[in-house]
């Protein structure tokens, strides 16, 4: 790797709080391994490693082509990314809300998946997720792409794909009964909560560090 590591620590944080975040993928993970098991549960993770995977190399090889033709670009996507962190975070906090008052609902488990159905259902629902479009954009505008070398990339994106592994295997680990999936329900606002706190805090911070520029 060229670039310093804080640069892959700033990109690693903010997919982590998206990762982990209530949504399409956790959602399909926790249902996999509700109704099919564990084992089904941990293919739909790694459906997801490979998805988030994919993600960071497209994103990042095309931006980065982007980024060196026209160095303005660079700003106008921290704008547009300061305007979906606070989109993201009104979404999150409005879920919080709304799951606070009435639940954050049943999860129905998907039952008579087999390892690669369950793994590229979760393929699937990630390429499909709207959420992972607007997520790489707002990660763009934070990674110096411009200046990464494709070991860089690789790093990158095995990281993400690393870390997305990780946390959709503890949600399939943790919570592939159905006590688990009733005591998500009640977490769930908290963490949507959390996330879009987050959010809101690091697209100030984007605006202040555009400012100070």
């Amino acid at each position: 790797m060229t670039l310093p590591l804080s640069a892959f620590l700033t990109v690693w944080a903010v997919l982590a709080m998206n990762i982990v975040s209530p949504g399409p993928n956790v959602l399909n993970t926790i249902a996999s391994a509700l109704g099919s098991g564990r084992k089904a549960g941990l293919a739909s993770a790694a459906g997801v490693a490979l998805g988030i995977g994919l993600w960071c190399l497209g994103m990042t090889l095309g931006m980065a082509a982007v980024f060196q033709a026209a160095p303005v670009a660079r700003t106008v996507l921290t704008l547009v990314a300061i305007g979906l962190l606070l989109w993201f975070a009104s979404r999150y906090l409005g879920a919080a809300l709304a799951d606070r008052r009435g639940g954050a609902g049943r999860i129905a488990g998907r039952a008579g998946l087999s390892l690669r159905a369950s793994f590229m259902r979760s393929l699937a629902v990630n390429a499909l997720n709207p959420k992972a479009l607007t997520t790489w954009v707002v990660i763009l505008s934070l990674f110096p792409a411009a200046q990464a070398r494709a070991g860089d990339i690789a790093a990158l994106g095995l990281g993400a794909a690393t870390l997305a592994f990780s946390i959709h295997a503890g949600y399939a680990l943790a919570f592939s009964t159905a006590p688990a999936a009733r005591l998500w329900s009640r977490l769930a606002p908290a963490i949507s909560a959390a996330v879009g706190l987050f959010f809101t805090a690091f697209a100030a911070k984007l605006a202040l560090g555009l400012a100070a520029g």
